[in-house]
């Protein structure tokens, strides 16, 4: 365990964030550069962020980093501030002061906690601290080119979204059209619309999979799910469609996933049918 008076927990403020970039493009994916790393820590939609998450520094050296993303939500007419803990990542010689970094981030009061890609001991650490996990049961759906109902259409036009879709709906894929992650569409059936926002996701070193993060529409979604899909196939050559069961059920030809990464979250008003994958790393960052 290293040691030193040098050893400091402190704030990411905007001074810090080339230097964290950097970090986490050396220690932690260095599939992405660290201009890529830079722009993700800073979201593009509208908040008053305290900080960018916290850093661990020896001596001054960015030794451990935990990013914290922030936004508020309108949830049943109230106001709620969301937390998102995002990359975690500290230097084996300091890996036993890396829970400092986390309790940092959750001691500020007033938020709704989520951690969306917990893997090995973070899980067992967030279950220790009052986190709740989402049942993230998931099914991978080939992406077929046929489609059976021409009623639906399938957009993602700018203008189109602009035009048609629900003011709620619009400033979610304003909020959301800078990130880096972050893909829309937009479902159409009559007058009916649904925003549907997705990532591109890597399984098995094979960058070719839409996971759905969010379905303003689920109902109508799930209607669509042939047409979605054979878009996706087409526009962005993506091979499958991966997605919760809670979201589209388990239509014809669903595959279950074993194994389906793990996502929790801590609230003290907020039940899980009221979180959702927005405002959060899984738009910001493309791994």
């Amino acid at each position: 365990m290293a040691e030193g008076a040098g050893l400091e927990v402190r704030p990411i403020t905007a001074e810090d964030v080339d230097q964290v970039a950097r970090f986490l493009a050396a220690e932690l994916n260095g599939r992405l550069s660290a201009e890529t790393w830079a722009a993700a820590v800073v979201p593009p939609w509208p908040v008053d962020a305290p900080n960018h998450g916290f850093l661990l520094a020896d001596s001054g050296r960015v030794v451990g980093v935990q990013l914290a993303i922030y936004s508020e939500r309108m949830i049943l007419g109230r106001a709620e501030r969301f937390c998102n803990l995002a990359a975690w990542c500290v230097l084996d010689d300091y890996r036993l002061h890396g829970v400092r970094l986390l309790r940092s981030a959750l001691a500020q009061p007033g938020y709704t906690f989520t951690d969306l890609s917990p893997s090995g001991s973070v899980i067992e650490v967030n279950q220790r601290l009052k986190f709740t996990e989402f049942d993230t049961t998931s099914v991978l759906l080939p992406n077929l080119p046929r489609r059976t109902d021409r009623t639906i259409a399938i957009t993602a036009d700018p203008v189109a979204l602009a035009e048609a879709l629900s003011q709620a709906d619009l400033r979610l894929h304003l909020d959301h059209r800078g990130c880096l992650a972050a893909r829309q569409v937009m479902i159409s059936h009559g007058d009916d619309t649904c925003l549907v926002v997705y990532r591109r996701d890597r399984r098995k070193r094979i960058s070719a999979f839409a996971s759905i993060l969010y379905a303003s529409r689920p109902e109508l979604l799930r209607r669509a799910l042939p047409a979605l899909r054979a878009y996706l196939l087409r526009k962005d050559r993506l091979i499958a469609t991966l997605a919760e069961v809670r979201l589209v059920g388990r239509p014809a030809g669903a595959v279950d996933l074993p194994g389906t990464r793990r996502k929790m979250f801590r609230s003290d008003d907020l039940t899980a049918d009221q979180v959702d994958y927005l405002y959060s790393e899984l738009t910001c960052v493309p791994w």
